[in-house]
C-alpha cells in the first residue's frame, strides 16, 4: 500500500521533471546554431572573453579554498 503510494509520487515527480526538462530541450535545440553570421574578429573576442571568464572563475575558486583552509 505504501509502496504504491511512494510509487505514485515519484512517477507524478518524474513526470513533472520530464515535462520540464523537455522543454528546456527544446530551447537548446532551437539556438543550438547562431542565426547571425560572426567575423572571424569577433570568434575570437569571444573566445578571450570565455577565457578571461574561466580565468576569474579560478581565481575565485582559489580564493575561496585558501580562506577555508585557513593560510
Amino acid at each position: 500500500m505504501i509502496s504504491n503510494q511512494i510509487k505514485s509520487i515519484v512517477n507524478r515527480i518524474k513526470k513533472l521533471l520530464s515535462k520540464r526538462f523537455e522543454r528546456i530541450s527544446e530551447i537548446n535545440r532551437k539556438y543550438a546554431k547562431p542565426r547571425i553570421k560572426m567575423t572571424p574578429m569577433i570568434s575570437v573576442a569571444l573566445l578571450l572573453l570565455r577565457i578571461y571568464l574561466l580565468l576569474l572563475v579560478a581565481i575565485l575558486f582559489y580564493k575561496f579554498f585558501t580562506i577555508v583552509a585557513g593560510k
